[in-house]
């Protein structure tokens, strides 16, 4: 299996963002309503919850509608501020979850750093219950194309090559075909868009530094960025009433397990 993601430059982002996140709290909250709302969708309630890397938007959320939660995340710190009972995550392959342990999962934009997603997703099914039900939301193929393209063009400009600088994402059919293949029952994909709006585009990439976002592809360049090529990428973000425009679609998966 092709390695796509830096798991170490992973934990690392999400353990120094543990103790920035709060300044993106309601980015995050906005972009998890949507998972929740999907709860009074069922009739089905739900005791035992494990939130998969929810970054304080999630846990909360089910506390509230009378869970106990359990909340993982790959890394100590950001675990220890999620909201629930904090649990890390082993490396991959194995999460260490526990077997059966919970009625429900929220993976909210938590999944798409694993290098094997289908076998993420199977842990996740094998840690439901019997008639478990999981949520996830993953960033699909138009996410942050603005950026991407801004970035390869401003590099190219100032250095004469490109390297990876923003994340690849799977496709939505990707992420509703994932579903079947972890063995879920009922699986359903769809999806979300959202359009974030900056008068200083530089807001951006704190926000992607605060929620624990930055590059951790494996082949990025490890070479210091030339200082004209920020301003120069940012410039050249699409503007939306004088402001800069980036998108986020987001691939909404519900699956139960049998």
């Amino acid at each position: 299996m092709e390695e796509i993601f830096d798991g170490a430059a992973l934990r690392a982002h999400r353990d120094r963002a543990a103790a920035l996140v709060g300044r993106v709290a309601p980015v995050l909250e906005v972009l998890a309503a949507p998972l929740l709302d999907r709860l009074d969708d069922t009739s089905r309630r739900f005791s035992h919850a494990l939130d998969i890397g929810g970054r304080g938007a999630v846990a909360p959320a089910l506390m509230a509608r009378g869970m106990q939660v359990v909340s993982a995340d790959i890394s100590p710190a950001m675990a220890g501020i999620a909201g629930g009972v904090p649990l890390v995550l082993g490396a991959e392959p194995d999460f260490g979850l526990p077997a059966q342990a919970f009625d429900l999962v929220v993976a909210c934009l938590a999944l798409y750093g694993f290098n094997d997603l289908p076998g993420a997703l199977i842990q996740l099914r094998r840690a439901l219950r019997p008639e478990g039900l999981m949520l996830a939301s993953i960033p699909v193929l138009g996410t942050l194309d603005e950026l991407r393209g801004a970035l390869l063009e401003a590099e190219d400009a100032t250095t004469g090559g490109v390297s990876p600088r923003v994340a690849p994402f799977p496709t939505l059919q990707d992420a509703a075909g994932l579903l079947s293949r972890a063995g879920f029952a009922l699986p359903v994909a769809d999806a979300l868009d959202f359009a974030f709006l900056y008068a200083n585009p530089l807001d951006l990439l704190h926000e992607l530094r605060a929620a624990g976002e930055t590059n951790a592809v494996r082949a990025r360049s490890r070479k210091f960025v030339p200082r004209a090529m920020l301003p120069l990428a940012l410039s050249r973000l699409p503007q939306k009433d004088s402001r800069a425009q980036v998108n986020l679609r987001l691939a909404m998966l519900t699956g139960w397990a049998s």
